[in-house]
């Protein structure tokens, strides 16, 4: 009804100059009229001009303003045309409304010099707060930074807004009526294309979206470690445990049994089953002797070693309770040496804060040879680091229980402009090592860091909680970028 009623109007007139007048003078609905208009413009049948218009109704100052005049107005005709007036006097001649609204209007418009005594810098002023609240009134329209200033004075409210059409003229493709266009490449239409006119083809148009999974950045980072580990020759390690028992998370690592780590605080023990089934004796009572007396040139903690405690089952608190496994497990046989490496999942109970989680990934690198030192450990570090890009490193001596010497590693972060710590490192003690029954010249030089740290910088992310949890933004994973580790280095 409404598309017959455009084109044939525009068969015999120029143009139609308002869509609201002709849907009014035809007797249809207006919305009815702007969707047939915008579609035959789509398809050039018609050309058409937007219009937008805001409506807007008075509030009560400004209905007081449009009857009585403005206050800097009243203000302003307060001051005699010559001389001056105290601000005292003003004050006792004015409605104190009035008053207050028009000293601070009328020194913005310059209408008046201000001080003790206010006197006229012009001799005649019109109230164009006035003109134009009146002309709202009779339904006329403001230029927008009219509209802004009484918008921002609050003495006018937005009650409509509409939209139409205006100068809708015949576009290119104009014809009385529309043309049935066939948008399919059918066999029947092939035959007869010449008879037939097709729907132009939208190169630019997208095509529908494919649904598909989507990596997290999470895991496209650990894709990037994994590689590197795998181009330096190293061995993944089963990390399928994560419940341990405190033996092999604490004691085989010649951690003290005093330790504040192992305090509930710290660590996350189990209720159910709330010990371990069984452990290898014969390396347990190993591991006792040397916790309680000392040997291969150590003292000892010198205090009761308690096999209840070692029996604890809780979730692993790092994935080097992984690396003592291996470690054992490669002693029981003739002497290999090995390369392992892991990335997975850790859990500290520690309170959850923008960059702590009580569950984070941890990856690890350990490498197990006769007659490795620190400079072979410096010198591991320096060529995995630069892999990820980071060529500037830096060594800080530090303590663990399991690890002497220890190091903490530094590089510069040219966006902060400063060094950053990025890892632990060290090399595993012989308290640590010989109960395995590994030989005495055998070294065992090891490093780790968080998976979620180089994630937060790579990916511009200062919460933690965006990238784990129930906070991650789905939207995010999806428009995630690739992962970018040590491309600016190749």
């Amino acid at each position: 009804m409404a598309e017959e009623a455009i084109l044939g109007f525009l068969q015999n007139n120029d143009e139609i100059a308002h869509s609201g007048y002709f849907a009014a003078e035809h007797n249809l609905d207006h919305e009815e009229v702007k969707n047939v208009i915008k579609s035959l413009q789509a398809f050039r049948y018609i050309e058409a001009k937007v219009l937008k218009r805001e409506f807007f109704n008075l509030t009560d100052e400004g209905k007081k303003y449009a009857a009585e005049g403005s206050p800097e107005f009243h203000f302003f005709s307060a001051v005699p045309e010559e001389g001056t007036i105290s601000m005292d006097d003003l004050q006792r001649i004015l409605d104190p409304f009035v008053f207050d609204v028009g000293s601070k209007q009328a020194p913005k418009k310059k209408w008046v010099a201000m001080g003790q005594q206010v006197s006229r810098t012009v001799q005649h002023v019109e109230d164009k707060v006035k003109e134009m609240l009146l002309q709202i009134q009779q339904g006329l329209e403001l230029d927008q930074e009219s509209l802004k200033s009484l918008k921002y004075r609050k003495l006018i409210i937005l009650t409509e807004k509409w939209s139409g059409y205006s100068e809708v003229k015949k576009g290119p493709n104009y014809a009385p009526e529309r043309r049935s266009l066939a948008t399919d490449l059918t066999r029947e239409n092939l035959q007869n294309w010449q008879e037939l006119d097709f729907k132009e083809y939208n190169v630019n148009a997208k095509g529908q979206p494919v649904d598909s999974g989507h990596l997290h950045p999470l895991l496209k980072v650990r894709k990037q470690f994994k590689d590197i580990f795998c181009q330096m020759g190293f061995e993944e390690m089963p990390t399928n445990n994560f419940v341990e028992s405190s033996f092999w998370n604490f004691d085989a690592l010649f951690q003290p049994q005093q330790h504040p780590a192992r305090d509930s605080h710290d660590t996350f023990f189990l209720k159910a089953p709330s010990t371990t089934r069984e452990l290898p004796e014969d390396y347990v009572a190993r591991v006792k002797q040397v916790h309680e007396s000392g040997g291969f040139g150590s003292r000892g903690y010198n205090c009761e070693w308690k096999r209840e405690e070692a029996n604890k089952n809780l979730l692993r608190t790092h994935t080097t309770a992984v690396s003592s496994r291996m470690l054992y497990e490669l002693a029981k046989g003739p002497f290999t040496p090995k390369k392992y490496y892991s990335i997975d999942r850790v859990f500290r109970n520690e309170a959850v804060d923008k960059t702590h989680l009580a569950e984070f990934h941890q990856i690890e690198g350990v490498v197990c040879d006769r007659g490795l030192t620190l400079g072979d450990l410096i010198g591991v570090l320096q060529e995995f680091f630069s892999r990820l890009g980071m060529s500037e490193l830096r060594f800080k001596p530090a303590y663990n229980p399991y690890t002497e010497p220890s190091m903490e590693i530094f590089s510069y972060h040219a966006g902060l402009e400063k060094w950053v710590e990025i890892g632990n490192s060290g090399m595993f003690r012989p308290e640590m090592l010989r109960p395995m029954g590994l030989p005495e010249d055998v070294r065992v030089i090891a490093w780790g860091l968080s998976l979620e740290r180089p994630t937060m910088i790579l990916y511009e992310c200062d919460n933690i909680r965006e990238l784990f949890g129930h906070k991650v933004d789905l939207k995010k994973v999806k428009e995630n970028p690739l992962c970018r580790i040590g491309i600016e280095s190749i």
